[in-house]
C-alpha cells in the first residue's frame, strides 16, 4: 500500500517530510520519500496534505487487565494475596476482546504497556502490546519490565489486613529482600553451570527467576511513585542493584526534576487530567511534564487507563502543552519517547524503513491532540483498522 501527498512527521531521523509518501508491504515500512511517484497502486491513498504520524503509544495503563464495564469479574490487575509477586505476568490477565482496545485504535493508539497494579510492593511483569488482534500472544511486542510500587497503595491494601507492609520502610525492605534473593539465586545458578560436579543448583524459585532479567539488564524496573521522597527511594534501589529504572507517575517530579535528570531516569507522567484523589497526589501540577523536560528528563505521557479512558491519551498530552510543554515535544511523549522507554523502539514509535507500519493520518490542518480530532486512517502492523479516506 502507498500513502502519498502527506506531511509525514516521522519522529525519527528523517524529521518532517513534506509532500511525502510512504510505501508499506507485509506490515512493514518499505520506503519513505517525497515528491512525485507514478501512483499505479490501485490501493494508493491520497492523504490530501494531511498529517501522517506514527501510532500513539500509552506507556502505562491497565488495558484489558481491568475490563470495561465489569467489577471483580474482569479485574485481574492485583494479586493482592501476597505483597511481592514478580512472577505474575500481565499477559496472562489481558483480555484482547475488551472493547477499550477498539476505542484505543480508533483514536490512533496502536500500542500500550499494560501493567499489573500497584497494590503490591512488586506486582509482576508488564506487557507492551499492539492494540489490534484476537490473541494476546500475537499482539505482544515484548514483556518489557517488572512493576514495583512505593507509597500509599501497598500501605493501604495491607494495613487493612494488619499485614506487612504497612510502612514505606517495609515496602522498600520487601523489594530489597526480593532483589537480594534473586542476586544470590543467580550466583548459585552460575556456580552450578560453571562447576556442576561441586555445586548443586538452587531449589527452583519462580520469584527469583522472574527477577533475574532485571539484574541482567534484559528488563527494566518500573517504579510506581507519586511523592518526591518515593521517587528518591526508587532511585536509591535502582542504584543499589544497578537497575535500568523508570518512574511511573512521578507526580511530584517537578520538585526534584534536576535530581532525576542527574540520575538519567525517565518518567512516565500521568494521569494528567485527573483530580488529586489521594494525599500523595497533592503535588499534582499541570506543569510537571514541562518542568521535567526542561531539566533534561526523558518523558512520556500516560493515561493510567482505566483511571483516564485510554482514548483520552492525546488530550492528556494537550493538557501538558497547556502546562508549558512544547507541542512537538508533546507528540514525542506519545510516540518515540514511550517506545524508547519501553524498549520497543526497534519496531515502533517512529516511521522508518523496516519498522512496523503503525500509522495514523489526520486531515490537513487538524491538531492530532485536540479533543475533537480523530484520525481518518489507522494502521496497526500494516492492518487497516480505520479508514475514512
Amino acid at each position: 500500500m502507498l500513502i502519498y501527498n502527506a506531511e509525514i512527521h516521522t519522529m525519527g531521523s528523517l524529521g518532517v517530510v513534506k509532500d511525502g509518501w510512504i510505501d508499506i508491504q507485509n506490515g512493514k515500512i518499505r520506503n519513505i520519500g517525497s515528491g512525485y511517484l507514478p501512483y499505479d497502486d490501485k490501493d494508493a491513498i491520497d492523504a490530501q496534505g494531511g498529517m501522517l504520524l506514527p501510532g500513539f503509544i500509552d506507556a502505562h495503563n491497565h488495558l484489558g487487565i481491568i475490563e470495561d464495564g465489569l467489577d471483580f469479574e474482569g479485574d485481574d490487575c492485583n494479586e493482592s494475596t501476597d505483597p511481592f509477586t514478580p512472577q505474575m505476568r500481565a499477559i496472562d490477565g489481558i483480555n484482547p476482546f475488551d472493547r477499550c482496545f477498539e476505542e484505543a485504535r480508533m483514536r490512533g493508539i496502536t500500542a500500550a504497556a499494560s501493567s499489573p497494579g500497584s497494590a503490591n510492593a512488586c506486582g509482576g511483569e508488564i506487557a507492551a502490546v499492539k492494540t489490534y488482534g484476537r490473541r494476546i500472544d500475537d499482539m505482544l511486542i515484548r514483556n518489557c519490565g517488572i512493576k514495583f510500587a512505593l507509597g500509599e497503595n501497598p500501605k493501604n491494601v495491607y494495613n487493612g489486613r494488619e499485614e506487612a507492609p504497612i510502612t514505606r520502610m517495609a515496602i522498600t525492605a520487601l523489594i530489597r529482600e526480593g532483589l537480594y534473593k534473586a542476586r544470590r539465586y543467580a550466583h548459585d545458578m552460575d556456580s552450578y553451570y560453571s562447576d556442576s560436579e561441586n555445586y548443586d543448583p538452587p531449589e527452583y524459585d519462580i520469584k527469583c527467576e522472574a527477577l533475574m532479567p532485571l539484574l541482567d539488564h534484559k528488563m527494566k524496573a518500573f517504579f510506581h511513585c507519586h511523592r518526591a521522597d518515593d521517587i528518591c527511594t526508587a532511585m536509591r534501589i535502582a542504584k543499589e542493584f544497578s537497575l535500568d529504572a523508570v518512574i511511573i507517575h512521578g507526580t511530584e517530579g517537578h520538585k526534584i526534576a534536576d535530581i532525576i535528570a542527574e540520575e538519567k531516569i525517565p518518567v512516565i507522567c500521568g494521569p494528567v487530567i485527573c483530580d488529586r484523589c489521594k494525599p500523595e497526589m497533592r503535588g499534582l501540577e499541570l506543569k510537571n511534564a514541562s518542568v521535567l523536560h526542561e531539566n533534561g528528563v526523558k518523558i512520556a505521557i500516560c493515561t493510567d487507563h482505566t483511571v483516564i479512558p485510554i482514548q483520552y491519551l492525546p488530550l492528556s498530552a494537550q493538557a501538558a502543552v497547556k502546562g508549558g510543554l512544547d507541542f512537538d515535544e508533546a507528540l514525542k511523549t506519545l510516540t518515540i519517547a514511550p517506545a524508547e522507554i519501553l524498549g520497543i523502539d526497534d519496531t515502533t514509535g517512529s516511521l522508518s524503513v523496516g519498522k512496523d507500519a503503525d500509522i495514523q493520518l489526520y486531515r490537513r490542518g487538524e491538531n492530532p491532540l485536540d479533543l475533537m480530532s480523530e484520525p481518518v486512517l489507522v494502521m496497526v502492523s500494516g492492518e487497516v483498522c480505520r479508514r475514512e479516506v
